[in-house]
């Protein structure tokens, strides 16, 4: 991200994207491989531009502080040209930092130009509630499931408390959990884990664990159990 504006001053442009989304203390799905910066269409590059990844686009005058596009014009490149796991978890993240969700809706709706129906739909399903940009991804994938409506840390009750997943789908009773090695690594938290699984399942709640290596390399994989999951359930509501 430093490195993104020094970029843009040496270019006379703006920090664009992810560079700006992370210089805005958002979290990223996938950190950009090159400094994102944006210049006009029209103008004229040196040859022997250093790594850099250049866009072309024209900013107004009110988009941009000191070289990097605005919170508000971030959220709108971000919603309008990332694919839908990245943007959701720009958006994720800004709504925890305290970009409030109406705010966001209202950009969305107010804006115009290609993109902009994926941008007013990534808007309403943004959710401060997701803990981080893997559980944005896993979210992502299973909005694109027909019949699952999943939403995010929801606290769940049986005659206790049985915990707060990170995903679930409360009329099919589907659990789903983004599991990283980061929080499941030692040994108290694997009978923790095992013991919390357990009371979900005995309760009646299919349990269904995406590792990250399958949610950013493997998302069609994703998506095949999660509508077999949705098949299986919707044919036992019927029995």
């Amino acid at each position: 991200a430093a490195g993104a504006v020094a970029e843009a001053h040496r270019l006379s442009g703006t920090v664009v994207l992810l560079s700006a989304a992370l210089l805005h203390g958002w979290a990223v799905l996938r950190e950009p491989a090159l400094p994102q910066v944006a210049v006009p269409r029209n103008r004229k590059l040196r040859a022997g531009t250093r790594a850099v990844e250049i866009l072309r686009i024209d900013l107004e005058v009110d988009d941009a502080r000191d070289g990097v596009a605005t919170q508000e014009r971030t959220l709108l490149d971000c919603g309008k040209r990332l694919p839908d796991a990245d943007a959701l978890a720009v958006f994720d993240s800004a709504l925890r930092s305290g970009f409030d969700h109406r705010r966001l809706v209202r950009l969305a709706d107010a804006a115009r130009g290609p993109g902009v129906l994926a941008l007013r739909e990534r808007a309403r399903r943004a959710d401060h509630r997701s803990a981080n940009p893997f559980e944005s991804g896993l979210r992502s994938i299973a909005f694109s499931v027909p019949g699952l409506r999943v939403r995010p840390q929801v606290p769940v009750f049986s005659d206790r408390f049985l915990g707060r997943p990170d995903l679930i789908d409360e009329e099919l009773r589907i659990m789903i959990e983004a599991d990283s090695f980061e929080w499941h690594g030692g040994r108290g938290d694997l009978v923790r884990d095992d013991r919390r699984y357990n009371a979900f399942t005995v309760n009646g709640w299919l349990v269904l664990r995406f590792t990250w290596e399958d949610v950013m390399f493997h998302p069609e994989q994703v998506r095949a159990v999660l509508l077999q999951a949705v098949a299986l359930r919707s044919r036992r509501s019927a029995a």
